[in-house]
């Protein structure tokens, strides 16, 4: 099988590589990249800890060749975090107990600062309705929506006090 050349922007770093045309992206990150936070959970789709943000938009990273990324911005849980310290979803997830095992809130943390792009002020249920494609085993889910209601109350409040 022939390689392709695929060049990917993944938090701010241009990577260059060969990849064969069925390398899934998820593989591609954790593999080759070592960047190890989207996880590998269903290999399916259907549980969201392999998500991504790939060009503004929130993907399952085993449902997308390496090949269909080539050119892509690419934003995984690593990228959230500056000098500054952890990105307010991150904050809130720890403040208010989103997380317990930890193996799907990167891909949680992911998929919510995208809901939170595309609406900064979502109601409880619009945020149960935007976050159902991840899945977790441990919360309950109340914790992760309580923390992702309150990001959007301190990313609102912070945007409001810079305007």
């Amino acid at each position: 099988m022939s390689k392709m050349h695929i060049k990917l922007t993944v938090n701010g770093q241009e990577h260059e590589m060969l990849a064969e045309p069925r390398e899934l992206l998820i593989h591609t990150l954790r593999e080759r990249l070592n960047i190890t936070g989207p996880h590998i959970g269903c290999e399916t789709s259907h549980c969201g800890a392999c998500t991504v943000d790939l060009n503004g938009k929130s993907v399952k990273a085993c449902t997308v060749f390496a090949a269909q990324a080539n050119g892509a911005e690419i934003k995984t849980i690593e990228g959230f975090a500056g000098p500054d310290g952890l990105h307010v979803l991150q904050d809130k997830f720890r403040e208010h107990h989103g997380l317990q095992c930890g193996f799907c809130t990167p891909g949680m943390i992911t998929r919510a600062y995208r809901l939170l792009q595309e609406n900064p002020n979502p109601t409880e249920e619009e945020v149960r309705f935007g976050m159902a494609g991840n899945l977790c085993r441990c919360t309950g889910y109340q914790n992760i929506v309580k923390s992702i209601m309150a990001a959007a109350a301190e990313m609102n409040t912070a945007k409001e006090a810079a305007e």
